[in-house]
C-alpha cells in the first residue's frame, strides 16, 4: 500500500499497533536537559530508556552471527506495516522512537551496512519523506544492525545542529554555483556541511569526499561516518561526521564509572540519547567533551582531511 505522507503512514501504523503507539505517546513525557560545551555549542540530553536495546547492542561479529536479524521480514512483528520505496526498500515505523516521527528504511535483502551505491537513494528519501531528516549510521558508528542495510528518518528541527550551524563560524572549503562545502570551526564535533540543488552532482562530490576519508582512516570497507540529509525547498543539505572511536572508553568500564553511550547520527546532531537514568543524571560538560573527543575524528586528522579536500577541489 502507498501512503500520502509520513503523517498518514504513522497514523495508520499506530492505529493498528498499540505497543508502538504507547511508546510514541510516551515521548511526550521524556525528560530533557541542555548542556553547554562552550563556544556556543550545546547538546540536549534525552532520557529514553526504551533505547537501551540500541545503546547496549552487541555489534561484534560473533554476537551478530548468534542472533536472528530483527530487520529481516521473518523476524519483524506481525503488526508492522510496510511502505514500499523504490525497488529495494521498505519504510517501517521504528517501534522504539526518539522522535515524534521516527522511521527505519530497510533494504529488502539482507546485505551489510555499506553506503556505497546508495547515496542517491538517501537523497531521494530525504526529498520524499517531507518534514524529516534521513540519517545513516555506519557499521562501526552506532548502527545496531550492521549486518542489514538501513537508513533512519526522524522529525526535522529537533536536533540542535542546524541552529548551531547558523550561529557558528565555519570555514568554506569549496563553492561553485549552488554547491557549497563548509567545515565546522572551534567545535567539539568535527563535521562538514554540503549543500546543493543538483542531487547527481552532490552524490558525486560526497562519494569523492568519502573516498578521501576512507584513505585517511585506513579503512578497508568504508569510511567511518555518520551522515544526516535533509531536503529544503529546492536543495539538499548534508552534515557529515567523520568518526574516531565507535564507543568511548567509558562504555567498557564497570560500576559508577561506566557510561552506556553509543553515539550515532542523532547524538552528533546534538540530541544525545541516554538510555539509563544514572547516565542522564551525572553527565556534565567535561564528560561530554571527553566522549566527543574520542568519537569524533581526532584534531590532527581533521586538519589533514580539510587540507586534502581543499587541495582536491582546487584541481577541479
Amino acid at each position: 500500500m502507498d501512503y500520502l505522507s509520513v503523517e498518514h503512514f504513522l497514523q495508520e501504523q499506530l492505529s493498528q499497533w498499540p505497543e508502538a503507539r504507547k511508546r510514541f505517546e510516551g515521548l511526550e513525557e521524556v525528560m530533557t536537559r541542555s548542556i553547554g560545551l562552550g563556544q556556543g555549542e550545546n547538546l540536549v540530553l534525552q532520557l529514553n530508556p526504551q533505547r537501551i536495546r540500541s545503546s547496549a547492542a552487541a555489534t561484534d561479529a560473533p554476537s551478530i552471527a548468534r542472533r536472528a536479524c530483527f530487520l529481516c521480514p521473518e523476524q519483524r512483528p506481525p503488526e508492522q506495516l510496510i511502505w514500499p520505496f523504490g525497488s529495494d526498500y521498505h519504510i517501517l515505523v521504528n517501534p522504539f522512537p526518539i522522535f515524534p516521527q521516527h522511521l527505519t528504511i530497510v533494504s529488502k535483502t539482507h546485505v551489510p551496512q555499506r553506503l556505497a551505491g546508495r547515496i542517491g537513494d538517501m537523497l531521494h528519501l530525504a526529498q520524499h519523506l517531507k518534514g524529516t531528516t534521513v540519517f545513516y549510521n555506519g557499521a562501526k558508528c552506532g548502527a545496531s544492525a550492521p549486518d542489514h542495510f538501513h537508513f533512519q528518518a526522524g522529525s526535522s528541527d529537533l536536533m540542535p545542529l542546524e541552529e548551531e550551524w547558523r550561529q557558528h563560524r565555519r570555514e568554506t572549503l569549496w563553492e561553485q554555483e549552488a554547491l557549497l562545502i563548509q567545515a565546522s570551526a572551534n567545535t567539539q564535533r568535527h563535521y562538514l556541511m554540503l549543500e546543493d540543488d543538483d542531487s547527481e552532482r552532490l552524490e558525486q562530490v560526497l562519494q569523492s569526499i568519502l573516498e578521501q576519508l576512507q584513505k585517511l582512516q585506513e579503512e578497508k570497507e568504508e569510511a567511518r561516518i555518520n551522515l544526516l540529509a535533509r531536503h529544503h525547498g529546492s536543495h539538499w543539505r548534508l552534515f557529515l561526521f567523520p568518526r574516531g572511536a565507535h564507543r568511548p572508553r567509558q562504555y567498557a568500564l564497570e560500576g559508577k564509572e561506566r557510561l552506556l553511550l553509543s553515539p550515532a547520527s542523532v547524538d552528533f546532531g546534538g540530541l544525545f540519547i541516554c538510555a539509563r537514568v544514572e547516565d542522564y543524571d551525572k553527565l556534565n560538560a567535561p564528560q561530554l567533551r571527553d566522549v566527543l573527543s574520542q568519537c569524533t575524528l581526532p584534531a590532527g586528522q581533521w586538519q589533514e582531511f580539510k587540507e586534502k579536500l581543499s587541495a582536491y577541489f582546487s584541481k577541479l
